[in-house]
């Protein structure tokens, strides 16, 4: 208590009991791709009537190096930084991929995103990205993590693995390149014996097929992987919509076709084992599923928007209720933690994101004495249950129509 001495109007600061649990950002993703840091790509100013070796005109091939080492994470938050850092399109088959990833997540409405590669061993030893996802865990803003061009099992377990052990993130999985759709359906058969996907994973989506984008620098179009443009569409729609919304019925900008074109019938097969078919639909590439890798296999998480929400919701409280650690655990403490709790879930249903007409329907936060007895207290932990409803996407529109009689 200050101590007053002499007569007067004395005005204090004191704390307001309330620290507001801000949303962690939910559309910041992290990209690792794998190739050389030497690249020998094809010399755009070729001119074979030159005879002269020391006209740069002369040799069919040039020599391009990267300027960030290997392994280095780079923020990137827009593709002049990454074409400074990364060089931009070069017509080099391992290069690719992660250029036309980061262009078409900032064409698609990403705003930032981290980026690195790694060098490809000698053949057969597949690229290591693990080390690369070990930079990741220390940036917490990352909420989607992909490899692209790395369509091989490694890869892909490799980042479930990161995305089940951060518990707030969520991968964009690759496929390869299939020749034919009776090809690509049999891989992606989850009872396969060809199948070398993760068999289910709530924190991983796959999206298929390939599509059709245009290569400024074969000046061609050409097949790549999707999952930079479907990145940058998870930040579209958080930003208009919210991470409640689930990232499908959206136009995929920059896509001039796709590699196969599915069937209603072809997609029936593989929706329910959650691969997200990527279709022409009324002639736009849209994104044509939501559906976490298992689909039906994993239960109450089998959508990707489900999943995305839970773990905005988990990564907004963990880090607007750091505060509390080391707090008396006394019933005020349990009532700071209700309120501050209960605003934050009262915006998240406000915004659209929990079922319920009234925030009482939608949520319920429950610290007391009940979830803390004096076991619990003794142990040094401070313990509250929170239920949420959440708002499934309508996955299947059904109109039932009849006729009625005429009068």
């Amino acid at each position: 208590m200050a101590n007053y001495s002499s007569p007067g109007v004395y005005v204090e600061q004191v704390p307001s009991g309330s620290a507001p649990i801000a949303g962690v950002g939910t559309s910041t993703a992290g990209f690792v791709g794998a190739f050389a840091q030497t690249l020998t790509v094809p010399n755009p100013i070729y001119d074979s009537s030159i005879t002269d070796t020391n006209d740069p005109r002369h040799s069919q091939t040039i020599t391009e190096t990267i300027p960030t080492a290997p392994g280095e994470v780079k923020l990137i938050t827009n593709f002049s930084e990454f074409k400074a850092a990364f060089k931009g399109f070069l017509d080099e088959s391992s290069h690719r991929p992660l250029a036309h990833a980061v262009n078409g997540f900032f064409l698609n409405g990403g705003t930032r995103c981290y980026v690195a590669y790694v060098v490809p061993p000698a053949s057969p030893a597949l690229p290591d990205i693990t080390g690369v996802l070990e930079r990741f865990e220390s940036i917490d803003e990352i909420a989607i993590v992909a490899s692209p061009g790395l369509a091989i099992s490694a890869a892909r377990t490799a980042l479930k693995d990161h995305c089940e052990k951060m518990g707030t993130r969520v991968a964009i999985l690759e496929t390869e390149e299939f020749g034919n759709v009776a090809d690509a359906l049999t891989a992606l058969d989850p009872d396969g014996v060809n199948n070398a996907l993760p068999s289910f994973s709530d924190s991983t989506a796959l999206y298929f097929p390939w599509i059709e984008v245009f290569d400024p620098a074969s000046k061609t179009n050409k097949f790549v992987p999707p999952s930079g443009h479907i990145a940058g569409i998870y930040a579209r729609v958080d930003a208009q919509r919210g991470v409640h919304k689930a990232p499908a019925n959206e136009p995929i900008r920059g896509a001039l076709g796709v590699r196969h074109a599915l069937s209603k019938s072809q997609q029936e097969g593989l929706n329910p084992q959650g691969v997200n078919a990527i279709r022409s639909v009324n002639g736009a590439i849209k994104v044509w599923g939501a559906r976490t890798l298992g689909g039906d296999e994993n239960g109450e998480f089998k959508y990707l928007n489900v999943r995305r929400l839970f773990n905005f919701v988990r990564g907004s409280i963990d880090q607007g209720m750091q505060w509390a650690v080391f707090e008396p655990n006394n019933p005020d403490l349990w009532a700071k933690i209700t309120r501050n709790t209960a605003a934050f879930l009262t915006t998240v249903w406000a915004a659209g994101g929990l079922f319920g007409d009234k925030p009482e329907q939608a949520f319920y936060v429950k610290c007391d004495a009940e979830t803390n007895p004096p076991a619990q207290r003794d142990l040094g932990q401070v313990v509250t249950e929170i239920g949420i409803a959440i708002v499934r996407p309508a996955e299947f529109v059904i109109f039932r129509l009849g006729q009625t009689a005429g009068s």
